[in-house]
Order: structure tokens, then sequence, then C-alpha cells
């Protein structure tokens, strides 16, 4: 699964990432490489978590057959 990850200068010198597709997911790093392998962590949990209907690609809500 390919997400679009968006990579930041945050304050202190710390680099800021998220990821607009799951609104809850954000994390950080003290280099470019630490902040993409944080956000790659955290978008990997979010998806164990979520409930189906929130995750990528659906976009139109549950379906219910």
């Amino acid at each position: 699964m390919n997400v679009k990850v968006i990579l930041e200068n945050g304050e202190d010198g710390y680099f800021v990432t998220h990821c607009p597709s799951l609104k809850s997911c954000w994390s950080q790093g003290k280099t470019q490489e630490e902040a993409l392998t944080n956000i790659k962590e955290a978008i990997e949990l979010f998806l164990e978590s979520a409930p189906c209907d929130s995750k990528v690609g659906n976009k139109h809500g549950p379906k219910y057959l």
C-alpha cells in the first residue's frame, strides 16, 4: 500500500511527518530518516487498530450488504 506522507521542518530542529489520508497519523524525528521511519511505524499501527471503515481507500463510508 502506498500513502502520501508530508515531511516538514518542525520546531527545535526536528522533522515532522504526517499522512493526510490518515487524519490522526503524525510523527517526528531528529533526522529526515528517523522521521520517515517513525511515520512508517505510526501508519502500520494506525492501520492495525483502525476500524475497517476508516482505512485508506474507503471514501464513501461503510457498505451494508
